[in-house]
């Protein structure tokens, strides 16, 4: 029986091998090859300002070559600059899987995450910038976070240390600001609300927030400085605005001011009772007792039924010397609504009305 030898067998799997060996090592060295082909072309287009070209051409180079780090790096800012955040956030943290974990890196963790407001991540990444490179300012992103999330003592301390970093960022008095009048401690408010107006005075919503602060402490002359001020800066003239600028008015007794103003909403909306009973208490208050009555009985004229208004404007016959009318309208409003009579009684004891 003659025996088959095995040898050219073994020395075609030898070759067979040896092919596929070297199959790998081409597939290799074109992958790197088309990664340094794309990565090149992506850099040339970011330089022409073609941004999302230079981003397809980044997002291609990733696919043959996925743990280069200038890659990686590149395409990441690339996501940024067409603000796909979400996916730059991802691609940096990929950075850091390849072991660069550079102060440039967690700096753009902390960024991405604070513009995506995932306070966690600011507060970790900000850390490990700071011991990454411990001149990085972070205390302003630290601060900010700890304002969101109403934790107030700990943000003034941060936003504290932040000034001394950034003196000329109003934004970081403003919070400090806002962070003592959301405590309503008014008046410790006031003066970061100030030096944030002086960094950024074109803010007119922090001015207009100082007259509101100015208002919460009785400062009444200061309420109406501020929203004066905010007013000739452009703050919008609103219902709201305008209510405030009026009241501020009446409140440093300029009456013919006040109800200049309140009597502007009246005619975007005639029926505010809240406006109308304010106009008419702000001449009841001054002795106009006639402009009162007259406000009184538009109430009236929208809702027989409101007690109150008749209440006053027996009051107003009363102190224009018609008493017996007078006490007959409140008496016949008291019969409305018995609450008034223990408002007859405050206004019979001394120093009453």
């Amino acid at each position: 029986m003659t025996r088959k030898t095995i040898f050219p067998l073994v020395c075609l799997l030898s070759v067979q091998l040896s092919f596929a060996q070297n199959d790998v090592n081409i597939g290799t060295v074109t992958n790197i090859d088309s990664a340094s082909y794309f990565l090149q072309k992506g850099l040339d287009e970011k330089k022409i300002g073609r941004r999302m070209e230079s981003l397809k051409n980044f997002e291609k180079a990733h696919y043959y070559d996925k743990t280069n780090k200038v890659i990686l790096s590149e395409l990441a800012g690339a996501y940024q600059e067409v603000r796909k955040f979400t996916h730059a956030k991802d691609t940096y943290k990929k950075l850091l899987e390849q072991g660069d974990a550079s102060a440039s890196t967690y700096k753009q963790l902390m960024h991405l995450s604070f513009n995506m407001r995932h306070h966690d991540d600011v507060i970790t990444y900000a850390n490990k910038l700071k011991q990454a490179d411990p001149n990085e300012r972070v205390n302003y992103y630290i601060g900010k976070v700890q304002y969101d999330q109403e934790n107030y003592g700990d943000a003034i301390k941060t936003l504290t240390a932040a000034l001394s970093e950034e003196p000329l960022n109003g934004d970081i008095p403003y919070m400090i600001a806002r962070s003592y009048a959301d405590m309503q401690n008014y008046k410790e408010s006031i003066p970061f609300f100030q030096k944030a107006i002086t960094l950024d005075p074109v803010k007119t919503n922090w001015i207009y927030e100082l007259a509101l602060i100015h208002y919460a402490i009785h400062d009444d002359k200061n309420s109406l400085k501020y929203m004066l001020e905010a007013g000739e800066k452009g703050f919008k003239r609103d219902n709201d605005y305008l209510e405030n600028l009026g009241v501020a008015y009446l409140n440093v007794g300029d009456l013919d001011n006040g109800v200049k103003i309140l009597e502007e909403i009246l005619k975007r909306k005639p029926s505010d009772m809240n406006i109308l009973n304010m106009i008419a208490e702000a001449y009841y208050y001054k002795g106009r007792y006639q402009q009162a009555m007259d406000y009184w009985d538009k109430i009236l004229g929208y809702d027989k039924t409101n007690a109150s208004a008749l209440y006053m404007i027996g009051m107003c016959y009363q102190k224009k010397g018609e008493k017996d009318k007078g006490q007959h309208l409140c008496d016949k409003a008291i019969e409305m609504d018995p609450s008034l009579a223990s408002l007859k009684q405050k206004k019979s004891m001394p120093g009453g009305l």
